[in-house]
């Protein structure tokens, strides 16, 4: 029986271009940084970005935590939604690489607004309370069902920040998604954003990696995070050919991840145990199940028909279009739901 794997969209295999670029790859030694293939990586995105460097690491997690870790100083604050990555699945890694506060906004599907980030900043004079230093968004919103926020309200955000000397970060693990579908350039974000994240063993299909993206000085001092956190790494060029592959190759095809979510969705429309569907922006399809489903045991029966998913709380199942979710696989989700 074909599984149908909607669980994530870090579940994709490299193509066999893809592995043919990662096994042609010239490397070296990235922490002397004489890696020529990671080296490439590195300028290729931060060109892209039109910010000034780049580092290479081993996930968003990782690239994610650095951020956090140089923006802020111990008993500083950052703000971001309650259903933040950095804050719900990174192993509560702000208090522990940072030793830093965090201030949970109640966003829209996960998007903050200008004017809650304006609300949440402290006092700096108050010495009852943390010192707000940094603003986190992401883009688009794992939580949120893969929405996106409109570019206008992060300019809007980037004034409050720069108005109260704060940070902005943006946890861009799907951000190419988001992109496909506004038509905004990356250009656009390297302008806005102190910090970017982006992850390219998601929609983009490679095996292993992330990004960080900042200042020559603010990625030094990642760099030198990165090795104390463990992350220096060595021949990484082969998975660096692989993000250099993906960018290449794999980003517009994002669009066809986005087609068949929303054809998911339709199919979903007709099922009597859904409560709602979460709108479908991109590649994330989000749905409830009424008050007498578990989403844990309704995973485990679409386990038994070869699907597989997860649970996104109590009563919510998440799936997620990927690479290597083709028309047949649709086609016999079809037959199957």
């Amino acid at each position: 029986m074909l599984t149908i794997d909607l669980r994530s969209d870090t579940v994709t295999k490299p193509t066999k271009a893809m592995l043919e670029a990662m096994f042609t790859a010239e490397v070296g030694d990235d922490v002397f940084g004489d890696d020529p293939t990671v080296n490439a990586l590195e300028t290729k995105v931060a060109a892209l970005f039109g910010m000034e460097a780049a580092l290479f690491c081993s996930s968003g997690t990782q690239t994610n935590q650095l951020a956090i870790r140089v923006h802020t100083r111990p008993g500083t604050e950052v703000i971001c939604d309650k259903l933040s990555h950095i804050y719900l699945y990174e192993g509560g890694g702000i208090a522990l690489n940072s030793l830093s506060s965090v201030k949970l906004l109640d966003g829209d599907k996960g998007r903050i607004s200008a004017q809650q980030v304006r609300d949440a900043i402290n006092n700096p004079d108050d010495v009852h309370a943390a010192v707000s230093r940094l603003v986190s968004l992401e883009n688009t919103m794992n939580k949120g069902g893969g929405c996106y926020y409109s570019f206008s309200e992060i300019e809007a955000i980037k004034d409050v920040c720069t108005q109260h000397g704060l940070a902005l970060h943006l946890d861009g693990a799907r951000l190419f998604n988001a992109l496909v579908e506004t038509g905004e350039t990356p250009l656009q974000y390297g302008q806005v954003f102190d910090s970017i994240s982006i992850c390219l063993s998601k929609g983009l299909g490679c095996p292993v990696g992330s990004l960080l993206l900042g200042s020559k000085d603010f990625i030094k001092q990642a760099r030198r995070a990165r090795k104390a956190m463990g992350g220096g790494w060595r021949q990484a060029g082969y998975l660096a050919a692989a993000g250099i592959y993906a960018l290449d190759h794999h980003v517009e095809r994002l669009r066809q991840d986005h087609a068949r979510a929303r054809a998911i969705g339709e199919l979903l429309k007709g099922r009597p145990e859904v409560e709602e569907i979460y709108p479908i922006d991109t590649n994330i399809v989000i749905f409830r199940l009424p008050e007498t489903i578990l989403a844990t045991d309704y995973v485990a029966q679409l386990a038994s028909q070869g699907i597989r998913a997860v649970t996104f709380g109590k009563h919510l199942v998440r799936f997620v279009t990927h690479l290597d979710f083709t028309d047949e696989h649709l086609s016999e989700l079809q037959k199957r739901l």
